[in-house]
């Protein structure tokens, strides 16, 4: 998978955690491949809650760059919302402690998400996965995040999630599979994986009127401002 993605183009790729055993396996999977990072994180769709003390240490280790995926799913997250909340509470906390950048997921809670963004004014991060429109990222944009856009936008019905990704300042635009999730249009059927970013890239580049080279330099630049733990 990861030579795949080197040789389509895709030369550096960050291995999210969803919860404490999949942060560790993201991270042996960085220590194995100079070209993957790690994340480490709790999703809202857990049943239980973040072992944040562990969570904490295995954050400190080398080739981790994120705090993710965090966030809140009150679609089909099975906690209820206010436990979700706090476990969002706390993984902000520990990003800001250590210094690292969240990616945030967001399912149908998109004012609660602002809201626990905003009590935490120095942290920085991305909302992963981005699928809203122009008023949702304008909230978002102002708290300084950025939008990462993924196989979503090539679905042809989805005209105003482009019109974001022609309007999203190009200092602020992230790029993502989602793998094994967030197929592009062309790939439906298929298991997504990280060399297909170039499906969705092709498109982003033609909606916002640059080339892919242009494109790509812009999204290693995005990459290093928010990762700088990958400097």
């Amino acid at each position: 998978m990861v030579g795949a993605a080197v040789a389509a183009g895709v030369t550096g790729l960050v291995a999210v955690g969803t919860d404490l055993e999949r942060g560790r396996r993201a991270v042996e999977l960085a220590h194995e491949h100079l070209e993957v990072w790690a994340g480490v994180g709790h999703h809202p769709t857990e049943t239980n809650g973040p072992d944040i003390d562990a969570l904490r240490i295995l954050a400190t280790r080398e080739r981790v760059v994120v705090i993710g995926e965090v966030g809140l799913d009150f679609e089909e997250g099975k906690a209820p919302r206010e436990e979700q909340v706090a476990w969002l509470e706390l993984m902000c906390g520990l990003a800001v402690e250590l210094d690292l950048p969240v990616s945030i997921h967001n399912r149908g809670a998109a004012r609660e998400v602002e809201s626990v963004i905003a009590n935490h004014p120095a942290l920085r991060g991305v909302m992963h996965y981005f699928a809203l429109g122009w008023t949702e990222a304008v909230r978002f944009l102002d708290r300084g995040f950025y939008l990462s856009f993924a196989g979503l936008v090539t679905r042809p019905s989805r005209h105003e999630l482009r019109e974001v990704v022609k309007r999203c300042p190009a200092d602020r635009l992230l790029l993502e599979t989602d793998s094994p999730y967030g197929n592009a249009h062309k790939r439906m059927n298929v298991p997504n994986r990280p060399a297909y970013l170039i499906d969705t890239a092709e498109l982003v580049a033609e909606l916002r009127g640059v080339t892919m080279a242009d494109l790509a330099d812009l999204e290693r630049a995005n990459a290093l401002a928010l990762f700088t733990r990958m400097r």
